[in-house]
């Protein structure tokens, strides 16, 4: 895209100069796990603000159940199959089932073009070795960690090893990983608000992620709070609000660096809550790993002062894929060629934007009991088809008559087959996609 032609994008979108760009993303948060989402006993004012201050999407996806799908999806615009990541990368390779495509262009290299500065901090999820690390792929400042999952929120290890980072060096800092991840991006926010050129910031929480380890003090408000709660529900409780806390403090570093007017805010989650974990979905059905509405249907907020409505609502349907795109457009930048993701930017803005006739897909691959198998589902408008293990039958659902998911239309429902269809073709395409990592690497 031109420069005179990128001007006049922006120019049409109310802007003299393309926005700073924060993309938030809790992991396994539950679709009714803010208390803006109808949460009774969660207390998370400064995600409810965000939301109040611009506009939330009632019926915005995950693009898998599980992490990286989503992350992939994100960072790419595309599904994750086609991208290599149909499953969880892990550090053990016999557990991992992705392997981010080396032709992928991320969200980093599509935003430089228009003087874009990128860092991520937290959660990367994407690759532990070169040439599949964030400053590998794209990102100017990494400030995290690169594995799956931590075993610990103090100690931040995962079976032992240490894969914090700061960009390519290993580190050991002190502290909650929450806390540790808000400070980073608060000094990653200062140190670009005096650099000139805007900036496009990832913060990857892994809040509220098992193991459940809220800070003491944040339990012990919960508990006193709310006596009735079970153990497990309070701890979960604890872990969201203190993740809320650093999402305030991350935005009352904005206003009080007086580019708040200027910064896109996006939050959102990876995929749906663990109800093992005592998450709640709200009246979804199912959670993390399962195609329920409860396991992909995910919160999605966005503000940008003067420019997206405060207390707007949309009912249009969307996925983690197409942030890119609408980031991209509201940047003035080209997204590459070929990624699935769609823009909803004139939705956010609050112009007409006609419905999407695209059917979407959501995929998981996994090994144990699924022995290295995907399973899908698809949704066309209001029908949706899904599989919660490989192999099992379809059930399918309409979502506007029956949007709790109880009731399968069996085998001979018209709608059906061209959904089954649709799927073959969209499992065939990924299957084609090199998803494993070469030997020895």
């Amino acid at each position: 895209m031109g420069i005179a032609l990128s001007l006049g994008v922006l120019s049409a979108r109310g802007l003299d100069a393309p926005p700073n760009i924060i993309v938030i993303l809790a992991d396994d948060l539950g679709w009714g796990d803010l208390g803006c989402q109808g949460a009774p006993d969660a207390r998370t004012p400064h995600i409810d603000s965000l939301a109040s201050r611009g506009m939330r999407l009632d019926h915005f996806y995950a693009n898998s159940p599980v992490c990286s799908p989503t992350r992939a999806a994100l960072l790419t615009g595309r599904y994750p199959d086609m991208v290599g990541v149909p499953g969880v990368i892990r550090f053990r390779g016999g557990g991992s089932w992705g392997n981010l495509a080396d032709g992928a262009v991320l969200l980093p290299a599509a935003l430089k073009g228009r003087g874009y500065h990128s860092g991520i901090v937290g959660k990367w999820h994407l690759g532990l070795v070169s040439p599949d690390t964030p400053n590998d792929r794209g990102f100017d400042h990494f400030h995290g960690f690169l594995g799956d999952m931590m075993d610990d929120y103090w100690t931040h290890l995962r079976e032992g090893q240490n894969f914090m980072r700061l960009d390519r060096e290993i580190i050991d800092p002190e502290g909650h990983a929450t806390d540790l991840f808000t400070r980073w991006a608060i000094d990653y926010i200062e140190s670009r608000s005096g650099a000139g050129g805007p900036f496009f910031l990832y913060l990857a929480y892994n809040a509220p992620h098992d193991p459940i380890q809220p800070p003491p003090e944040w339990l012990g408000r919960v508990r006193a709070r709310e006596p009735g709660a079970s153990e497990k529900r309070a701890k979960l409780v604890a872990l969201i609000e203190h993740m809320d806390d650093g999402v305030g403090r991350v935005l009352g570093a904005l206003d009080r660096l007086g580019i708040g007017g200027r910064t896109l805010v996006v939050f959102s989650s990876d995929n749906g809550g663990n109800l093992a974990f005592g998450a709640n979905n709200g009246p979804l059905r199912g959670g993390k790993q399962q195609m329920f509405e409860g396991g992909t249907r995910v919160p999605f907020f966005a503000a940008l002062p003067g420019r997206i409505a405060a207390g707007a609502r949309s009912d249009r349907v969307a996925m983690t894929m197409d942030v890119f795109p609408t980031v991209c457009e509201l940047a003035g930048a080209t997204p590459p060629p070929g990624i699935e993701g769609r823009s909803f930017l004139p939705a956010l803005l609050g112009q007409s934007q006609p419905a999407d006739d695209r059917t979407l897909f959501w995929v998981r691959r996994e090994g144990g009991k699924y022995k290295g198998g995907a399973y899908y589902a698809a949704r066309t408008g209001r029908w949706k088809l899904l599989q919660n293990e490989p192999g099992e039958p379809f059930a399918l659902y309409d979502l506007e008559t029956d949007p709790l998911e109880a009731r399968d239309l069996g085998r001979d429902h018209p709608r059906r087959g061209p959904l089954e269809d649709a799927i073959r073709a969209h499992a065939s395409a990924g299957e084609a996609v090199r998803w494993q990592s070469d030997p020895g690497e």
